[in-house]
């Protein structure tokens, strides 16, 4: 059982490191699942329970930029709400039609979208478009730290 719970924590842990990139793993959920399956596996004495505290919260607040820090992004660069409700409208479009890179080229192309709606041609509309793309960027490096720290953690675990 200790063998079986490693080894699926380990994939786990690998699994959230993808998921970083890939948007179609929810990579720090994933990542998390490594630390309980881990510490499962070794009577929960690797990791404390204010760790896993800690490190739950900071997977509910990375999980929750995934969808915030685009719009955030392309708002900081200039668009307008049309602009910021097409990044969000084209986010969950592109989840849902066009996975697994829907998520960013839709967030992308509704920040766009939203601002020919409104009236904003050329340059002004680009750069609504480029904020959700600088945003994904972001949000995508720091759920790559998070699954890289917990990974570093998992193995530390397992070799011990």
């Amino acid at each position: 059982m200790t063998t079986t719970l490693i080894i699926l924590g380990l994939i786990a842990a690998i699994a959230g490191l993808a998921g970083s990139i890939l948007p179609v793993i929810p990579g720090p959920p994933f990542s998390f699942l490594a630390l309980i399956l881990v510490s499962w596996a070794k009577d929960w004495e690797p990791f404390g329970a204010a760790f896993l505290i800690v490190m739950a919260c900071a997977m509910v607040v990375v999980s929750a930029m995934d969808y915030l820090l685009p719009a955030g992004a392309a708002q900081w660069y200039g668009a307008s709400r049309a602009g910021l409700w097409g990044s969000i409208v084209g986010l969950i479009l592109g989840l849902f039609f066009f996975p697994p890179w829907g998520m960013i080229s839709g967030t992308i192309i509704g920040a766009f979208a939203g601002e020919l709606i409104t009236g904003k041609r050329g340059k002004p509309a680009l750069r609504a478009a480029w904020g959700a793309l600088i945003g994904n960027l972001l949000v995508t490096g720091l759920k790559l730290v998070y699954a890289g720290v917990i990974l570093l953690f998992v193995i530390k675990a397992v070799l011990q």
